[in-house]
């Protein structure tokens, strides 16, 4: 089946709406944790890029339905993992989508760099922060807390100073 312009701008306007109500929801319940209070504002420009769109073919921009149907996943570790996912699935919807894009090359570029944001930037920040996640938790409590750690002062360093 052949996915219309407007069908696709839809569509990955959607995937974005969905992308920052997800990021929010996790900025909200864990603080302005990295990469999601970064990414959350990438999610803004992409959100932008794609207005610019709507308002150059004349399509009506929908509103975002997401705010009120996310919530945060259960831990910081399952919301990178989420992050993860959802940018290798961004990967393949605007592959799909790219198809409606020919011909109209402002689209086929703002979809090309969204996907290059997605993958080259997004992708490896969540997999970066669910590696650290995931040894955070081997050194934490089984709660799932972290222990704080403290150095030690092993003494010396201040003979001679007055």
């Amino acid at each position: 089946m052949s996915t219309s312009l407007e069908e696709a701008l839809k569509e990955a306007l959607d995937d974005e709406y969905k992308a920052r109500a997800t990021y929010r929801a996790v900025l909200a319940a864990y603080g302005d944790v990295r990469p999601f209070v970064n990414i959350v504002e990438s999610e803004e420009r992409h959100i932008g890029a794609l207005g610019r769109l709507f308002e150059r073919y004349g399509i009506e921009m929908p509103e975002d339905p997401w705010p009120a149907r996310i919530s945060a996943p259960e831990s910081l570790e399952a919301a990178c993992a989420a992050g993860v996912e959802g940018e290798i699935e961004n990967r393949a919807l605007y592959e799909r989508l790219m198809v409606a894009a020919i011909g109209h090359p402002d689209v086929e570029e703002t979809f090309r760099n969204l996907q290059s944001a997605s993958q080259d930037n997004h992708l490896p920040a969540f997999e970066r922060a669910l590696e650290r996640e995931r040894r955070g938790r081997t050194h934490g409590r089984a709660d799932g807390t972290r222990r704080r750690q403290r150095r030690r002062h092993r003494g010396g360093g201040n003979e001679g100073r007055d």
